[in-house]
């Protein structure tokens, strides 16, 4: 079972606090540039047991009276229809999931921002879609030569090009659907406006990791770079912290090549900065909420063997670069781990040595291990996940959960009527399988509830997952992994 090593309820009233703190430290008018992930933040709950996935948008729901929202988005992101991984949606749809979040956490959202805006026709459409949806939408335009061309950015033909974003309260928090939209240029513009307006602001920078005040290699801060192995982060000491303070203190490298030149536009606007470092900046206080250091170290390193899984099978997929596994590899060895530091990796591939064919395993949360194997009926991951409910409710293994004749008429629509090749059912077909016999039968009744047991259980497979399996498995909280390799050999996998 895992062990808490993070204090929430800490977590939620310190953070708050400091924000509130921070904004009175500039003059009551704070721009806070918000990276990562508001809500949804599962990276966070694996490595910091104890946080909670929605964690932060409840931080802003405290302060909701003084903030309000600005969603920022690339104009160039809508023209190219970019996805996010995670969830499979494009930024543009996500950016309004992301409004209604909000919303429904009682946060002011005023407008939505479109970032390096050239007249991009789907960005166009995209603004006349917000508008009529009653959001205030503005346009920002490319700089040439940023961020270098200071002189050119602090003038009318730079930040002043921009349309000047109107805001109301205190707090303005500055987000997006993910990574490149130009947030922290979105806030420094916003400076620059109120400046010229006589209006004295601030600008902070929240990012769950690196967590500055923990040590460089920290499991919890190399789970953060094994994370964003794609994007090539890395993590280091503060330079510019270690010279004004002699402390140490952990940030990352795009945050850090980018500080002289963010200080300099800022010591422009105002003739200072209150800021000597990248570090300053930040307002993250998660690293003073660890009570366990080694419950968070041994998540933070079973995050890290997923993440070397993830990288492999996405490699494998054609969609991942082989350097990010490679560098995961890496940060495996810095924190003297590897595959086998995760049980269910043996068990699953054991038991697919000794049918012969695809195997999964779960370890649920006292301990025990499940396993399952490809029968003429389910596959693997069914299997798996009958025998798991099983030993949750106590039930014995010889009973059966599922009547063959509810089973085979499922077969035959899928194969007779659907055209697919394969029988066996799959996760979210054994899930509506057991909803119907729970009608009848007490046992799988009791098997059916204990599916909220398995979230957080470590899974693993033998072969990649099919989409199907991997969304009903994400869908029920799994952290799931498998082995970089198809069950078939075939160009195509759907």
């Amino acid at each position: 079972m895992t062990k808490i090593g993070f204090d929430n309820d800490k977590y939620l009233k310190l953070q708050s606090q400091h924000i509130k703190e921070r904004i009175e430290s500039t003059g009551g008018k704070l721009y806070l540039e918000f990276g990562g992930k508001i809500f949804d933040d599962y990276h966070a709950m694996r490595v910091l047991p104890g946080f909670e996935a929605d964690s932060k948008l409840r931080m802003l729901a405290q302060l909701k009276d003084d903030a309000e929202v600005v969603m920022v988005i690339n104009a160039g992101d809508i023209e190219k229809n970019k996805v996010r991984g995670d969830l499979g949606i494009t930024y543009d749809m996500d950016a309004l999931r992301l409004v209604d979040a909000y919303r429904a956490y009682g946060l002011t959202v005023t407008s939505v921002v479109l970032t390096r805006f050239t007249g991009q026709d789907k960005a166009v459409a995209y603004q006349k879609r917000l508008e009529s949806l009653g959001i205030k939408v503005y346009r920002h335009y490319p700089i040439a030569g940023y961020p270098s061309n200071v002189p050119l950015i602090l003038s009318d033909e730079g930040y002043g090009k921009n349309e000047y974003i109107e805001t109301k309260k205190s707090l303005v928090v500055v987000t997006a659907p993910g990574p490149g939209s130009g947030k922290m240029a979105v806030c420094l513009s916003q400076l620059y406006q109120e400046h010229q307006r006589g209006v004295n602001a601030g600008y902070a920078k929240f990012e769950t990791f690196p967590i500055w005040n923990l040590p460089l290699k920290h499991p919890v801060n190399l789970a953060y770079e094994a994370a964003t192995a794609d994007l090539n982060d890395v993590n280091m000491i503060d330079p510019f912290h270690l010279e004004a303070y002699g402390e140490t203190a952990v940030n990352y490298n795009r945050d850090v090549e980018i500080f002289p030149v963010l200080n300099g536009i800022y010591k422009k606007i105002y003739g200072e900065s209150p800021y000597k470092s990248p570090t300053d900046m930040g307002v993250n206080m998660a690293g003073y909420c660890v009570f366990d250091d080694d419950a968070v170290c041994d998540a933070a390193k079973q995050e890290i063997i997923r993440r070397y899984y993830t990288a492999k099978s996405e490699e494998r997929k054609g969609t991942g670069d082989p350097a990010a596994s490679d560098k995961i590899e890496l940060l495996m060895e810095q924190c003297d781990i590897g595959v086998q530091g995760r049980p269910v990796v043996a068990a699953a591939n054991t038991v697919a040595e000794l049918t012969g064919g695809p195997a999964a395993a779960i370890e649920l949360p006292d301990g025990s291990i499940i396993t399952g194997k490809t029968t003429a009926l389910l596959g693997a991951v069914s299997s798996m996940l009958l025998n798991a409910l099983k030993k949750l409710a106590g039930i014995p293994d010889d009973v059966d959960l599922i009547s063959p004749a509810v089973i085979e008429p499922i077969q035959q629509l899928k194969v007779e009527h659907f055209g697919d090749h394969n029988p066996r059912l799959h996760v979210d077909e054994i899930l509506i399988a057991l909803t119907i016999c729970a009608r009848t039968d007490e046992n799988t009744k009791k098997a059916l509830d204990q599916l909220g047991n398995l979230k957080g259980c470590e899974f693993h497979t033998s072969v990649i997952l099919s989409s199907v399996d991997e969304r009903t498995l994400k869908q029920l909280g799994v952290n799931y992994t498998c082995e970089p390799v198809y069950e078939k050999r075939k160009l195509f996998h759907g």
